[in-house]
């Protein structure tokens, strides 16, 4: 008989509201959820009173052992996937890179057992694109990506030449993709102006972190987005377009207008550019800021609020880069500095202080935002949400709990975070996945090999 664990007295969050009640994990699903539910035969019983009971997060956008053929993040995913526990996520998204000479299912194939049996929560992946085959094969590829349950891939139009497209490949990957259904993901900037702007930075000596964020404009980042959907518009079938951590809010302006005209587009932020601002590369530590896109000027950050208060931005992940603080510190010139920053522990109490405390968001928002809408847009069935029959993924949140965010107190390696001593209301408290104990009373409690690889599966 399957274990019964019976979560009693706290706040279920759902898309719907919050309602007061008991929910109950038989085995590795929620079974049941309702007041007063019944405790005769339940294995264990858990106090959740006074607390928020939350669908694990579901971050679609993480970096786990990351490997850029330039630096290389030292975590595996027993760490990685340890961190994302610790702060409320149960499934992470990641990528598989094609690399070039190689097809996409050998990628797939490489990226899994770099995995092995060390993920201690589930996960699904994306594919990165880097050179691409004729369109024949390109189309093949699709095929074979959505029988393996990866309905997602991500193209880059800036790092030249590592993972690059120019205008016809962008093209080309958006007409296979419209073909078959898969959902394309881009990181957006404007190669061109991020190179001159680079290229006049450096000749003019220019080189200190501090002027990271002068070399890639929040006009790369725009126009980058518009000229994407007005590829994909001209297209027939036109494909789903998902604009990644949308650092400006003129980006996020683009995805609206392409969504009103009935263009399938979807806009991604991330906790650092709701939070953060281009004040930190002035500050004594520039190399916490440095990122792909960069922090932005401070009036960003109320924009990119407003499209998530309106429903514009659908997805906040955290694009999660466990690189260690001598990485980042390794040399003074912005244009060698590794780039990413960790995320995965500090997103949920970050957003919980700064959205829902200051009545920006609601606490179904926050869900919809980190849990159902990532796992409704990316296929992964059973994921995003409390209800009989969903996987028992199930987040106990207090809120009661004041803290500090301090990164020796974080499960990563980053040594770091760019939100060192930031105020939080409340902690996570309690983690299941899917029906096991992660997480008791903020303490880990490790089970490497847990994790299960789950297949996206996008509706037509």
């Amino acid at each position: 008989m399957a274990e019964t664990t019976l979560i009693q007295g706290g706040t279920l969050v759902t898309p719907d509201g919050e309602i007061e009640g008991d929910l109950l994990i038989a085995g590795e699903q929620i079974a049941a959820i309702g007041r007063d539910l019944a405790t005769e035969g339940v294995s264990r019983i858990v106090n959740a009173s006074r607390c928020l009971v939350l669908p694990g997060l579901v971050d679609p956008h993480t970096h786990i052992q990351l490997d850029t053929g330039i630096y290389k993040t030292p975590d595996n995913w027993e760490i990685g996937t340890r961190t994302a526990a610790c702060g409320g996520v149960t499934t992470v998204i990641d990528f598989a890179t094609q690399f070039p000479g190689q097809d996409v299912s050998a990628a797939l194939a490489g990226r899994l057992a770099e995995i092995g049996a060390l993920a201690q929560i589930d996960y699904g992946l994306h594919m990165m694109l880097t050179a691409l085959p004729a369109d024949a094969e390109l189309d093949g590829w699709m095929v074979d990506l959505l029988a393996a349950g990866v309905p997602s891939v991500k193209v880059y139009t800036t790092y030249r030449p590592n993972y690059y497209q120019d205008d016809a490949a962008l093209l080309r990957v958006l007409a296979a993709a419209g073909r078959h259904g898969v959902l394309v993901m881009v990181h957006c900037e404007n190669d061109a102006l991020v190179s001159a702007a680079t290229g006049n930075l450096v000749q003019t000596g220019q080189t200190a972190l501090a002027h990271h964020g002068e070399a890639r404009p929040a006009l790369a980042e725009v126009e980058a987005a518009h000229r994407v959907l007005f590829l994909a518009r001209a297209l027939d079938p036109s494909p789903q377009v998902y604009v990644v951590h949308c650092s400006a809010g003129g980006t996020v302006d683009e995805v609206s207008r392409a969504r009103a005209a009935g263009q399938p587009a979807i806009a991604e932020t991330t906790p650092q550019y709701l939070l953060l601002d281009a004040g930190v590369y002035a500050g004594g530590h520039p190399e916490w800021g440095i990122m792909q896109p960069p922090l932005r000027a401070a009036e960003e950050k109320d924009a990119l609020w407003k499209h998530v208060e309106s429903g514009a931005i659908s997805t906040i992940g955290t694009d999660h880069c466990d690189y260690t603080i001598a990485q980042k510190r390794l040399s003074p010139r912005f244009t060698e500095t590794a780039g990413g920053i960790p995320g995965l522990e500090t997103m949920l109490p970050l957003l919980a202080t700064y959205g829902v405390e200051q009545s920006r968001i609601t606490w179904s928002h926050l869900a919809q935002l980190t849990s159902t809408n990532p796992a409704r847009i990316f296929g992964l069935k059973g994921k995003g949400g409390l209800a009989p029959g969903y996987d028992a993924d199930v987040v106990i949140y207090d809120p009661a709990v004041d803290g500090t965010i301090r990164a020796e107190r974080l499960h990563n390696l980053a040594g770091y975070t760019p939100y060192e001593g930031c105020s939080v209301s409340g902690a996570v408290r309690t983690v299941f996945s899917r029906g096991r104990m992660l997480v008791r009373d903020g303490e880990f409690i490790p089970a490497p090999g847990w994790g299960r690889y789950q297949p996206g599966h996008l509706e037509g």
